[in-house]
């Protein structure tokens, strides 16, 4: 299989639309409930939309949006906040500056300066949380060891070597120095938080070598580390569980928060 096909998470569902139209739709439906918009940073893409909990001090979970950072952005990421809310905890949707008009490192920069911002100001405990690109950005965030109660990580990228061989590094336009100071993998602190570590069973052979490399490097560093491949998910369908209570991947996430 070739690069490009192997990091091609699309080739392994029939239409990629359906799930892009569900995190729409309900993205939509949880902002008709109510959320506030937040601006974290001095560039028009660092907004965040939060949709409160129970109370002020509600654990939070901040969603960083994947896309290959590139595609995508907040508007579409909060398809999770009403299993979050229904919980009575908090949920953000994390939106940032894209590819090609940002160069990776800018974009890491934005990522990390939100998880500051949010981690600053919030009163409960806040977790992170993101899919493919965004568990890749939720990962680089880590190395600063912000004060976070836990991570969940689906389906990421944490080692960019293979990606600079893609299609994917058209808009990126990576080289190897940039490849690797952005590869969380080659990069991670002695201390990670507690860690949800997933993927698909219906992803392609990268994504899968992707898990398994990042859970054998920070499995010494975390107090705990919950990994899995998740049956019957694949890599679009498996972040729409994040906070489902009944689920193999909400039912851990959200133990994990109501510590």
């Amino acid at each position: 299989m070739s690069l490009d096909r192997d990091y091609s998470p699309s080739t392994c569902v029939a239409d990629l639309r359906v799930y892009l139209e569900e995190y729409a739709r309900r993205s939509r439906a949880a902002r008709a409930a109510g959320y506030r918009r937040l601006r974290y940073g001095t560039r028009p893409e660092q907004v965040a939309d939060l949709f409160p909990g129970d109370s002020p001090d509600a654990p939070l979970m901040v969603y960083v949006h994947g896309g290959y950072w590139q595609e995508l952005g907040r508007e579409e990421s909060a398809f999770a906040a009403a299993d979050f809310r229904r919980e009575g905890m908090a949920f953000a949707a994390l939106g940032y500056g894209l590819a090609p008009r940002y160069p990776l490192d800018e974009i890491v920069a934005m990522v990390r300066e939100g998880v500051r911002w949010l981690t600053a100001r919030a009163r409960g405990p806040v977790h992170l949380s993101g899919s493919s690109a965004g568990a890749h950005l939720v990962t680089m965030a880590l190395l600063d060891g912000p004060p976070v109660a836990g991570a969940v990580l689906l389906s990421g990228v944490y080692e960019l070597g293979e990606l600079r061989h893609t299609y994917v590094n058209a808009a990126l336009g990576l080289d190897a120095a940039a490849a690797a100071r952005n590869s969380p993998l080659r990069r991670l602190p002695d201390r990670l938080p507690p860690l949800v570590v997933a993927v698909g069973d219906n992803e392609t052979a990268a994504f899968t070598r992707q898990h398994h490399g990042f859970v054998a490097a920070a499995g010494s560093r975390t107090p705990e580390l919950v990994s899995f491949i998740a049956r019957g998910r694949n890599h679009f369908d498996l972040p729409l569980d994040l906070g489902r209570r009944g689920t193999p991947l909400g039912d851990p996430v959200l133990a994990l928060m109501r510590r």
